[in-house]
């Protein structure tokens, strides 16, 4: 078999080809994955940022402020400055959240609030104001749901409760502690 040069320059061409081609694909694969990856800056800030939802009458449902809110587009995510939440929903006790920082879902129907984290739910039918203390609080805005995972503190009137891990639905008025629970009740004056 007599291989001569005009029968091998066109497999030679095709290789030299084809490694130019894996060459460029790689390259440029390299420089443009780490650069999203990398840079975790906000495409957008707002001070003073405040979200209000109505309900079906027109009335204000829910409430949400910062100081300043950032959104950063490589995971999408979107961190809050001093936010805070009020629900104000018919039937249901007023509902005011507060933390030195958070975060919020993609969709936006879920808050968590991070360090100095506070719940007052306002009085109502009776009851006496309750307020909620601990570190870390997920918010499920749609449900009036709160929880957390880690030590809280309740006071409401002359009670006082402290437990790890919460799960307070506003709808229904029930408070669940998980674990670790202590408290201290004042006796009635006759």
């Amino acid at each position: 078999m007599n291989l001569s040069a005009t029968r091998l320059f066109p497999l030679m061409l095709m290789l030299a080809l084809a490694l130019v081609t894996f060459w460029l694909e790689r390259t440029v694969r390299e420089e443009q994955a780490p650069a999203a990856q990398r840079s975790h800056h906000p495409d957008y800030v707002v001070e003073r940022f405040t979200i209000t939802d109505f309900n079906s009458a027109g009335s204000a449902e829910s409430v949400l402020s910062a100081a300043r809110m950032e959104h950063y587009p490589d995971d999408d995510s979107t961190d809050l400055q001093a936010p805070r939440l009020i629900q104000a929903r018919p039937g249901q006790p007023r509902l005011s959240l507060a933390a030195d920082r958070g975060t919020l879902s993609q969709d936006g129907g879920e808050v968590f609030l991070y360090d100095n984290a506070l719940v007052v739910r306002q009085a109502d039918a009776g009851l006496p104001e309750a307020r909620m203390q601990t570190d870390f609080l997920h918010v499920v805005r749609a449900r009036s749901l709160v929880r957390t995972d880690r030590e809280v503190r309740i006071s409401e009137g002359g009670r006082a409760i402290i437990g790890r891990g919460m799960e307070y639905d506003n709808e229904a008025r029930q408070i669940s502690l998980h674990a670790e629970v202590r408290g201290s009740f004042e006796a009635k004056q006759p």
